[in-house]
């Protein structure tokens, strides 16, 4: 008798001799299975191999298995179906913890950035997608190729973003990624340490951290009501800025035209590049979609995108356009190795070709758009308290909180499940006194599934209630804050973090 199983990724230790007077074959076997139950190594929910398996790897009878199959199964340690096969319960008491569930640290009511509704992933196209793709692939596909991804990927973004987005592109100048955040550290290490990159004043930390660990310094230009404040590169001595164009993180403003010219401008002057991301850029609800910045110059803007918002950040897929004078600097820098693998590259390839990225996109405009109008609706009750900013688009919306409140609301929202981000914290610890510092939070409407929807906007709306109740009233005479306002002016301040999706 051999001493371990695995079959199904079971490991069980069977090592204790089997001599004249000890326990028998079968008892060691329920020792051993019980004792991967009690330990925890065997999970509620886990499958067993077949009797017929687990026997012949332990070189067993099969009865001797079936029996003690059997016997765990009337002891309540497995359950057991005709056709289905056996599994575990652990139907005898508290001695394994209960399986986790979900994300650790996610909260009951998400609200967190970075992640759009990923119950609503489409996975019967997905599946389609991948079937098609994998019977249309070639042999050489299987094995790694081109640094730059897979050219099936590579036309069909090209294609996609020339027609959605008004990029120009030449399938040569894309390369996959492993998100934005992999594209944003790429490009750090290709530009090097010698001089800081630019950010805005007000952005998603994770870009700063992993620019920092890079070793590229970063710095921040300011910010106002019609988006970075460009002219602000003019004195630094920077390679590069990376932007957020069509809709501000977290302030929700396009880029002023005549800024977007400016900032090209500004790159083409002094040899330098604008990192345009384009993270939710589909995401327009009161007419067409901004288009991106780089069609004002492909040689002076690297566009970014992925399907981190589009479809799930857990499918750590993203693109970037490269000016042509760069792309073999960024393969040089990136390996030559992929960060995302062949089949899911393929994958995305055939589900944008067949119009399933369109319809999916289009079907989630719709929802998206009739939550923020659900959401904007709730909060004009704690007018003028609170105020809201961004035009119609993306999925978050940031709300400008009476001055002092930002950690109150945030510690109530932690202590209530409420999973929302403090506009603090995304604020660069470099930024100018000039730069706007109110309270606030963000709150990103596209997280919750649909069918928790309403109660995330109750509890939501539960904690400002709580926290808008104790402020003073204003005095007779003062000027009256602003109303709700789907454009109105930036906010900031700080609380419990909850973690935050990668993009």
């Amino acid at each position: 008798m051999v001493s371990w199983a695995n079959s199904a990724d079971l490991h069980l230790d069977l090592r204790e001799a089997i001599t004249p007077g000890s326990r028998g074959v079968r008892e060691v076997l329920l020792s051993a299975l019980r004792d991967a139950v009690r330990s925890g190594r065997l999970i509620t929910g886990t499958a067993l191999p077949p009797s017929r398996s687990l026997a012949a790897d332990l070189g067993l009878s099969r009865n001797t298995v079936a029996d003690a199959y059997a016997e765990l199964v009337a002891e309540g340690w497995l359950a057991s179906r005709q056709g289905v096969g056996t599994w575990v319960v652990n139907a005898t008491g508290n001695q394994l913890p209960a399986r986790p569930r979900g994300t650790h640290g996610e909260p009951t009511h998400n609200f967190l950035p970075g992640s759009p509704d990923v119950s609503a992933f489409p996975r019967a196209a997905w599946l389609a997608s991948t079937r098609r793709a994998l019977n249309a692939a070639p042999t050489e596909a299987l094995r790694l190729g081109d640094p730059r991804g897979r050219p099936e990927l590579r036309i069909a973004v090209a294609e996609y973003l020339a027609r959605a987005r008004g990029v120009r592109v030449s399938p040569d100048n894309v390369m996959i990624s492993a998100g934005t955040r992999h594209a944003v550290e790429v490009l750090a290490r290709m530009f090097g340490p010698a001089a800081p990159m630019a950010l805005e004043a007000y952005g998603l930390f994770i870009f700063r951290d992993c620019i920092a660990a890079t070793g590229v310094p970063t710095v921040p230009i300011g910010f106002d009501e019609m988006g970075a404040v460009v002219s602000d590169l003019d004195g630094l001595n920077t390679p590069a800025t990376l932007l957020t164009p069509a809709h501000h993180y977290p302030h929700g403003v396009p880029l002023h035209p005549s800024r977007r010219t400016a900032v090209v401008d500004w790159a083409q002057r002094t040899d330098g590049y604008v990192i345009e991301d384009d993270y939710d850029g589909e995401f327009r609800y009161d007419r067409q979609p901004i288009g991106a910045l780089q069609s004002l110059d492909p040689d002076r803007v690297i566009y970014l995108g992925s399907a981190s918002k589009s479809l799930t950040p857990a499918l750590r897929l993203g693109w970037m356009v490269l000016p042509a004078d760069l792309v073999d600097d960024v393969i040089a820098v990136a390996g030559q190795q992929w960060y995302v693998d062949a089949l899911s590259q393929l994958t995305m390839a055939d589900f944008i070709a067949s119009g399933g990225y369109d319809r999916h996109i289009r079907r989630m405009r719709n929802t998206y758009r009739r939550r923020r109008t659900v959401l904007i609706d709730r909060l004009t009750a704690f007018a003028p308290a609170i105020s809201v900013s961004g035009v119609p688009a993306g999925l978050h919306l940031l709300l400008t909180l009476p001055d002092g409140t930002e950690h109150e609301v945030l510690r109530r929202a932690g202590e209530a499940g409420v999973g929302i981000a403090g506009l603090s914290r995304l604020r660069h610890p470099l930024a100018a006194p000039t730069v706007p510092r109110p309270d606030g939070v963000v709150v990103n409407f596209g997280t919750p599934a649909d069918h928790g929807f309403a109660a995330a906007v109750d509890a939501l709306c539960a904690v400002l209630a709580a926290v808008t109740a104790e402020q003073p009233a204003p005095r007779p005479g003062s000027p009256a804050p602003p109303a709700p306002s789907a454009a109105a002016p930036p906010a900031s301040g700080r609380g419990r973090e909850w973690p935050t999706a990668p993009r």
